[in-house]
């Protein structure tokens, strides 16, 4: 894992969304608790558990997929990493973008804690784009 724990996060999610993983660990931090949080709050995610192992503590997350039969396999997650160490991307409450005509959503990170891009706009507050989610 590289020091961008919110780019590891996105990478590990769209991997298992991919290879059709039911469920997968994720590091528990502060910051992916708070990432994971949104994503079952907005319906991304089945279930969410935590998991101690030597020691170490870990999320477990089912996904949730779409099944059609008569089709092929389709993506469920369309994971954007936006604002990255070495070029931090902010904006103010008015211009906070809309994914998919507000289809998707915006993690934020914000003055008062890591929110999704409809709970800013509603308390009128800016900040550093994370990433889109659709």
């Amino acid at each position: 894992m590289s020091k961008d724990t919110i780019a590891d996060i996105l990478t590990l999610i769209r991997n298992a969304d991919m290879n059709r993983k039911r469920t997968i660990q994720i590091p528990l931090t502060n910051i992916t608790e708070k990432i994971v949080r949104i994503l079952f709050q907005q319906g991304f995610l089945e279930n969410v558990r935590k998991h101690r192992e030597r020691k170490k503590s870990f999320l477990v997350l089912t996904l949730r997929y779409r099944r059609n039969r008569k089709e092929s396999y389709k993506s469920f997650f369309n994971l954007k990493r936006i604002s990255t160490p070495g070029l931090r991307i902010y904006s103010k409450y008015p211009q906070i973008p809309k994914v998919l005509g507000g289809m998707g959503i915006v993690i934020l990170s914000t003055s008062r804690g890591i929110m999704a891009d409809r709970e800013a706009r509603l308390e009128r507050i800016g900040g550093e784009i994370l990433c889109y989610i659709w």
